[in-house]
């Protein structure tokens, strides 16, 4: 009651969090100068905020779509602006959907003149979903293992996809489920620090993946034309060694990832893939903040002591599409996915890689702000993984296209 503005979010204030959306606000005065805030909370009880200055046209109306911010968060014409530059209000903390049952409610507010929140003119709430109508969450412990299988509504068949995050480890299962909501039938698998899984296992055995492909292979509602695998980081590694040692995968996405083995040693049928050789002592800390930059501890990836170490994608039959951001601090990311890309082409295989300038190494689904540095779960250090703003969020608009379009194509 008594608001003078209506603010509002079309086609409907309540969607999927990889959406785009419409923010208008109607009857305001010609040309005033109004603030528009952008508030969520997430799952911690940690508050994101982010706001900017805009102008109404001559009919009193304001469309982001086509209204440039004038100063704020960011600045010119973002439709979705208010969302990819949201803040935490505690420095150095990631927004991540821990529960995707529950969608994320984004607090839209209006207030009079620049900068000045005392008048609030209009408000409305923009709510946010992980899990699309009809799309089953499933929880799977058999066998060994730990996952979360993501079910689309319908009969299908569906094309399956089995979903690798980092080494912060967990089941992570936002993106899983938002693939399920495009037409997968996606597996989030943990394979570190979760339940009886040690944050830092001693060794990771294929035969563990293995058993995540030969689940998703008997869902009545999964393809019989093969699986794929997304993985992010450490998780891009494991998706190319799936690729390159387990029968039945047909496409593999790696985003932030190497094409050499990581961390923790990899014991196939007969064979152990050791680990990059690094050195800790390379590791740099900014004195200040406590910022940890692992960008160097590698050793040289080219220098053949190493290669035994590297997976032999150039073996394997299946597509790969490798995506990377070139302001990486974490890892050298764009060198280590180029490094692939030659060995397939060296090869015959085919292989599609794209790296976005800007972009930081957590390339994460749509409208995710970018986090340039949190705590590593498992570290327990406050890692600096780097990205701008916009161009990150650029970046994260056109992978999740260039994601679904490569599985859809090649599943």
């Amino acid at each position: 009651a008594g608001m003078a503005a209506r603010l509002s979010v079309l086609p409907s204030p309540r969607c999927l969090f990889d959406e785009p959306v419409q923010i208008r606000v109607a009857g305001l005065q010609p040309q005033q100068a109004v603030t528009l805030r952008a508030s969520l909370v997430d799952e911690s009880g940690e508050l994101f905020q982010s706001h900017a200055l805009y102008r109404a046209g001559s009919s009193g109306e304001l469309d982001l779509s086509r209204s440039p911010a004038l100063g704020g968060s960011y600045l010119g014409v973002e439709p979705m602006g208010l969302l990819w530059a949201l803040r935490s209000k505690t420095p150095y903390k990631r927004l991540a959907k821990r529960n995707v049952l529950t969608p994320f409610c984004v607090d839209l507010e209006v207030y009079e003149g620049h900068g000045d929140t005392s008048r609030l003119l209009g408000k409305c709430t923009n709510e946010r979903w992980f899990l699309g109508e009809g799309v089953k969450r499933i929880s799977v412990r058999e066998g060994r293992l730990r996952a979360t299988l993501f079910l689309p509504p319908g009969p299908g068949p569906f094309p399956g996809l089995i979903d690798l995050y980092g080494s912060g480890g967990g089941l992570i299962e936002y993106r899983a489920s938002l693939l399920a909501s495009r037409g997968f039938v996606t597996l989030a698998l943990a394979y570190m620090s979760f339940e009886d899984i040690p944050a830092m296992p001693k060794i990771l055995e294929l035969s563990y993946f293995e058993e995540a492909v030969n689940f998703l292979r008997k869902q009545q509602q999964v393809k019989d034309t093969g699986i794929g695998v997304l993985g992010l980081s450490k998780g891009g590694d494991l998706a190319l060694s799936m690729a390159t040692f387990l029968p039945g995968i047909k496409a593999a996405v790696s985003i932030s990832g190497s094409s050499f083995n990581s961390f923790i040693p990899l014991k196939g049928d007969g064979f152990t893939i050791p680990v990059h050789p690094y050195d800790l002592g390379r590791v740099k800390i900014s004195d200040e903040s406590g910022i940890v930059d692992f960008s160097d501890v590698l050793d040289d990836h080219m220098d053949p002591a190493t290669w035994d170490c590297r997976i032999p994608v150039e073996r394997s039959l299946a597509k790969f599409l490798f995506l990377s951001g070139l302001d990486d601090m974490n890892w050298k990311s764009d060198l280590y996915c180029q490094d692939a890309v030659q060995r397939l082409q060296q090869h015959g295989r085919e292989a599609e890689f794209y790296s976005y300038a800007g972009a930081g190494h957590l390339l994460e689904p749509p409208y995710l702000p970018l986090c340039k540095v949190s705590i590593h779960r498992v570290l327990g250090m406050l890692v600096h993984w780097g990205g701008q703003w916009r161009e990150h969020a650029k970046a994260q608009e056109d992978a999740w296209r260039r994601i679904q379009a490569f599985f859809w194509q090649h599943l």
